[in-house]
């Protein structure tokens, strides 16, 4: 049963931020993608102030490649957030490292995010859209001219996830995945523990029809995985 009466303090943030960013190796040799400098400051800081605006109390951040940096650097509280680290000692995927992220969720709903990428998004409305529609999980979704480089989803006239179109395969303007994902306690549970796995490419596409929203936001839309739009990234924050 989805609680209607579902409230932001019951919301934790969850922040997948363990990727080895493979691509990002030559502009970044020393740090983890979440940790690079976009106009002086850590690129995770504008995914937290996103929470922190929200008025999410706690967040999990996931952590693998390099974690030890990225704590040290945040330590555990970041303004009123709680910081709490679930580090993956091998590649879990970013199924498998929200799957051990829900140990830390206390049964709350999770508002999960990409740590490599950013999209203007009003949670509040998020949230209530989400409830609204009783939905089990929400993918939040960018319109962008050339959806080539990500991948599209297909929805309906109600919103229901119904396709996802691999990378490569049209490259027309679109609806992507934004990175940001809202949800409900048994979504998270029902994660496999197979390992790695992929929410993107694995879990997601086996709920289609089982409650799988798209969240659309005329809210601008970056990510840093490549050395170009990292280079982006420094004007679209400025």
């Amino acid at each position: 049963m989805h609680n209607a009466g579902a409230s932001i303090s019951k919301l934790t943030g969850v922040i997948l931020a363990g990727g080895l960013g493979t691509r990002l190796r030559d502009t970044l040799p020393d740090r983890p993608k979440v940790m690079g400098e976009i106009n002086g400051r850590p690129f995770i800081s504008f995914l937290l102030d996103q929470l922190y605006d929200a008025k999410i109390k706690k967040v999990v951040l996931c952590t693998g490649y390099m974690a030890k940096f990225v704590e040290s650097l945040l330590g555990d509280t970041y303004k009123d957030l709680e910081i709490i680290y679930s580090m993956e000692h091998k590649p879990l995927g970013t199924g498998g490292a929200l799957k051990l992220a829900g140990q830390y969720l206390d049964g709350d709903s999770a508002l999960v995010m990409n740590g490599d990428s950013f999209v203007e998004c009003d949670v509040q409305r998020l949230l209530s859209w989400h409830v609204k529609k009783k939905a089990s999980v929400s993918i939040v979704l960018a319109c962008v001219d050339n959806v080539s480089r990500f991948g599209s989803i297909k929805i309906n006239t109600g919103n229901e996830v119904t396709r996802f179109v691999e990378k490569g395969n049209v490259s027309d303007a679109g609806l992507i995945n934004a990175g940001v994902y809202l949800m409900q306690p048994e979504a998270v549970d029902a994660i496999p523990c197979e390992k790695p796995f992929s929410l993107e490419k694995q879990y997601f596409p086996s709920l289609v029809g089982s409650g799988l929203y798209g969240y659309q936001t005329s809210g601008r839309f970056i990510d840093i995985g490549t050395p170009e739009s990292f280079v982006k990234a420094q004007s679209f924050f400025s």
